[in-house]
């Protein structure tokens, strides 16, 4: 719908909830219905109307919250990562092969296997098994 707006167009939704999941989302939607040139209201929230000066002023409020939103979002994931960190835990996803088949699987590789032999033999993709083959060869353990 946002893709084919045309100015004068009308976006009514019947509550703001039903358009957006939060302060952020709703005023980047209203932003691009605006930037069309096109107007925007809800029918349960009044103030939420960019064809009045109050509309208006309320959404350019808004985007101001959302950036504070946003803010606050990247300040606590970070605290929280950071908290984390502390505390030993691994960030990102676990590791598909173990310290010890890692050591194996570069051993291996020095033998002769090609990547895709010994992929299928730890039942991993051939990229993880070329991540391996790297360190190896710039002399990491």
């Amino acid at each position: 719908m946002l893709s084919r707006l045309a100015p004068g167009d009308m976006v009514t939704v019947t509550r703001i909830d039903r358009l957006a999941r939060g302060t952020f989302d709703l005023f980047e939607i209203v932003k691009r219905i605006v930037d069309a040139r096109a107007h925007f209201r809800s029918l349960a929230e009044p103030w939420a109307d960019t064809g009045t000066s109050t509309g208006r002023l309320t959404i350019a409020v808004l985007g101001g919250l959302a950036d504070v939103e946003r803010d606050l979002i990247r300040t606590r994931t970070t605290e929280g990562r950071d908290r984390a960190k502390r505390r030993g835990q691994h960030m990102g996803r676990p590791p598909r092969l173990t310290a010890a088949q890692k050591a194996e699987a570069r051993q291996r590789r020095v033998e002769g296997p090609t990547l895709a032999e010994l992929a299928r033999s730890y039942n991993v993709s051939r990229s993880t098994i070329s991540r391996l083959s790297v360190k190896l060869t710039l002399g990491s353990p």
